[in-house]
């Protein structure tokens, strides 16, 4: 009965089956907060952590048919032996770390193909950062506090895990699918009703899920409005071959801003879950205000008004950003090399989201125009010149120019991204003569020159003693 009605409900909408199956599991995450929030929240642990553990298995089993489910719960078994018989141990975290990604990544082999597919290595992705980072987690409690940074004492667990309790953070309806990241420890508090602005009661987030849950919606209607104008199959064709060169740079600008939406929507919806059920609780501010943004994904006003790629990168994904940042990037301390750290976590970034050529280019890209936007930054900062244009009264100009350029090449990355395959995102960077490429690459040329001519010897002297 249900197959049918999806099918009925996909052809109406005119989206894959697959996608309209993932849309309701996000949503369903209401209901079952609503539940957990009136009849399951004053109960016992092992009621909770099992009562999360059946929602989630429920969704995969919803999304994925068949064995598809099975690799979830061999990979979470497998974690918790791992705890369990490696204990607190530099072994234990990188034996998890090889087996998790080499899973993730075999996954990735044996199910890949040339299009986007929702299939089961795409939540799984998500239980990957998931299980390494209960690794990490675990073996941080072991050490002293003063061995500790302020992020790893927060998440450290000093206790070890049951399997349920693993199972439930693992299978957490709020974070099963497409994220967000959040810690064993504060899975923990949430089931043991700390997670609230009256301890112990069911937390006053009704409203701010809401807005969460409405703003992502929006954002959900106008993917689903604009997108078919802009699907990924038009780079392909003819047509846009034919079409002079501002056209093509535009479509690429316009096309990555819809598509960036429909990640966006998941992300803002799900953090309405994890607000509902209390997870989503942030203490409180420095003026007092109520903070329900431990798990959000994403900082909308930032994400649309920034004129920095730096802006639009710390705006989006933020919660893996940060689980990045402080299992990877902060680990690799030892290479004694800030650029080598960098280098080694955006290829661990672009791997872990697929094994096609589109990844890696995109990530590289990445790479290099963060790199060009810091040194342009600090020309500008270091310029009398630049600094009074910049705070001027020609500012708004130069935002909407800078505005432009920073989301024609935010959107240049995201072509191999999205087209994953050498052969297609050749030929649209054929198209658009390899724009961005020559772009960064003769700023790289220019950026001393520049520095050259528009920095004082002062301010460049200064720069050298710091």
């Amino acid at each position: 009965m249900a197959a049918p009605l999806l099918e009925t409900v996909s052809d109406y909408l005119g989206s894959p089956e697959p996608a309209v199956r993932l849309i309701l599991s996000i949503l369903i995450g209401y209901p079952f907060a609503l539940v957990y929030r009136r009849f399951l929240f004053h109960q016992s642990a092992f009621v909770i952590h099992l009562f999360h553990t059946l929602s989630g298995l429920s969704l995969a089993v919803f999304n994925f048919a068949g064995s598809q489910v099975y690799h979830s719960a061999l990979c979470i078994v497998v974690q918790f032996l791992f705890l369990r018989l490696m204990g607190r141990t530099v072994t234990g975290v990188l034996s998890s770390f090889i087996f998790q990604m080499t899973y993730l990544l075999t996954g990735y082999y044996y199910t890949a193909t040339d299009e986007y597919d929702i299939k089961w290595t795409m939540p799984h992705c998500v239980l990957t950062l998931k299980l390494i980072g209960l690794a990490f987690d675990y073996y941080d409690g072991g050490k002293e506090t003063s061995q500790l940074s302020a992020e790893q004492k927060q998440a450290a667990i000093t206790s070890t895990p049951s399997l349920l309790e693993v199972c439930g953070f693992s299978y957490f309806y709020g974070g099963f699918l497409v994220g967000p990241q959040f810690t064993l420890r504060n899975y923990l508090k949430l089931v043991s009703r700390e997670m609230s602005d009256c301890p112990g009661q069911v937390p006053n987030s009704g409203i701010p899920a809401l807005k969460r849950f409405c703003l992502g919606l929006f954002f959900l209607s106008i993917f689903a409005t604009c997108g078919p104008y802009y699907p990924d199959s038009y780079y392909l064709t003819d047509e846009y071959e034919a079409q002079p060169f501002w056209y093509r740079c535009v479509f690429i600008l316009l096309w990555a801003k819809v598509n960036l939406y429909k990640y966006v929507s998941c992300w803002l919806i799900t953090e309405g879950v994890c607000i509902l059920s209390g997870l989503g609780y942030n203490g409180r501010s420095e003026t007092g205000e109520l903070q329900w943004d431990a798990c959000a994904n994403m900082r909308v006003w930032m994400f649309e008004t920034t004129p920095l790629f730096t802006g639009t990168i710390n705006s989006f994904n933020i919660n893996t950003n940060a689980w990045v940042a402080r299992h990877i990037f902060k680990r690799l301390k030892f290479l004694g090399n800030k650029m080598a750290s960098q280098t080694a976590t955006l290829f661990f970034l672009a791997i872990w989201h697929g094994l096609h050529s589109g990844y890696i280019l995109c990530f590289s890209m990445e790479f290099i125009i963060v790199n060009v936007e810091k040194q342009a930054q600090t020309i500008v900062k270091d310029s009398p010149l630049l600094t009074s244009i910049a705070n001027g009264p020609l500012y708004p100009l130069v935002y909407l120019v800078q505005q432009f350029i920073h989301w024609l090449f935010m959107g240049y990355p995201l072509v191999p991204f999205c087209l994953f395959t050498y052969d297609k995102w050749l030929k649209v960077y054929l198209s658009v003569y390899f724009c961005g490429h020559v772009f960064f690459f003769a700023l790289i040329l220019l950026l001393p020159y520049l520095r050259k001519a528009l920095v004082p010897r002062k301010a460049k002297l200064d720069k050298k003693e710091d």
